[in-house]
């Protein structure tokens, strides 16, 4: 592909949001799971237009989600497969995020969110919301509790820990810590329902709150996954000496977060962690920070940042300690 071609490959390139939300706002991949179907069966399944769905099912045969066999049949790729996994996620991306990319130029030029949006105002944008975090937790829980030793720990507070994913996977590595689930009320159920799931709903204690407000106290690790870079610099400040307040002085915080290089390179790793800056910055006038930005928020709450391991899916895991 030359240079004219892959220009306008970038230009165009919003497509495939929109073909792949469709699809998992279909639940095509649930619906071909076991079999390949026809479009006409698919169609039927899924109330759409047969010939217009025939053309969105070719167009992700040419994404490598989709394969058409010689007999009219659709089936999945592997690739497929995981859009089932993070299908939530899908639908978050090409609905209700969709909105706030067509506004970048104005938090380009404003260094301010594209709108005013909530979830705690919309229950369908939360219980997606809600849905889509899980998912994403759920990819890289596993790599964070390879990469950062939880055992030592007797009670982990999750702050903002959704429906419990990554809480579920510290505790189910480690028998010996208890969980403490801290989130907004929105969330509550659905990590009630999860955590039982799991069977280690005796484990948890699930507690409702504010961040900005106060934490649960006498924890021995606080973690914070993807919450920093909801905010800006003021307010993820604020959050943290709100976490110094409360914790104990010997307890350890845990943030995970994608940290950015210092210099962006043309790679696919740095893509992704430029394609999320951008978000934070349309989405929440937030931003994805570097290690030195991370030290410099840190230090500033009165915490010293002591590690930093790659965690795998773009995050990593930053260990810190209350200062002096």
């Amino acid at each position: 592909m030359d240079d004219d071609d892959r220009i306008v490959e970038l230009v165009t390139a919003g497509w495939t949001t929109q073909a792949v939300h469709v699809a998992a706002a279909l639940g095509l991949p649930r619906l071909l799971a076991d079999e390949a179907r026809t479009v006409d069966d698919l169609a039927v399944a899924t109330g759409a237009h047969g010939p217009s769905l025939l053309r969105l099912l070719r167009a992700l045969v040419t994404l490598d989600i989709a394969t058409e066999a010689a007999d009219g049949h659709f089936g999945l790729t592997s690739l497929g497969v995981r859009l089932g996994t993070v299908g939530a996620w899908a639908i978050w991306w090409g609905d209700f995020a969709w909105p706030e990319w067509g506004r970048l130029f104005e938090s380009v030029t404003t260094g301010r969110q594209s709108r005013e949006f909530s979830v705690e105002n919309d229950p369908e944008a939360a219980a997606v919301f809600d849905r889509a975090m899980a998912e994403l937790t759920r990819l890289g829980a596993a790599g964070i509790v390879d990469s950062f030793d939880f055992s030592p720990f007797a009670l982990v507070a999750d702050i903002g820990g959704g429906h419990g994913e990554l809480l579920a996977t510290i505790l189910r590595a480690h028998p010996g810590p208890r969980g403490v689930l801290f989130d907004r009320p929105h969330a509550a159920e659905g990590a009630r329902r999860y955590l039982d799931e799991v069977g280690i709903a005796d484990r948890v204690e699930v507690v409702t709150g504010d961040v900005f407000d106060g934490v649960p106290g006498g924890a021995d690790a606080y973690v914070l996954k993807s919450v920093l870079h909801d905010f800006d610099d003021g307010d993820a400040s604020r959050i943290l000496a709100v976490c110094r307040r409360d914790m104990p002085a010997t307890a350890t915080l845990v943030v995970v977060e994608r940290v950015l290089p210092d210099r962006m390179e043309a790679t696919a790793e740095h893509r992704s962690a430029a394609r999320s800056d951008l978000h934070m910055l349309v989405a929440h006038g937030s931003r994805e920070r570097t290690e030195s930005e991370f030290r410099h928020l840190l230090a500033g709450a009165g915490f010293d940042l002591r590690q930093v391991v790659a965690a795998g899916h773009g995050l990593s895991v930053l260990g810190a300690t209350v200062s002096g």
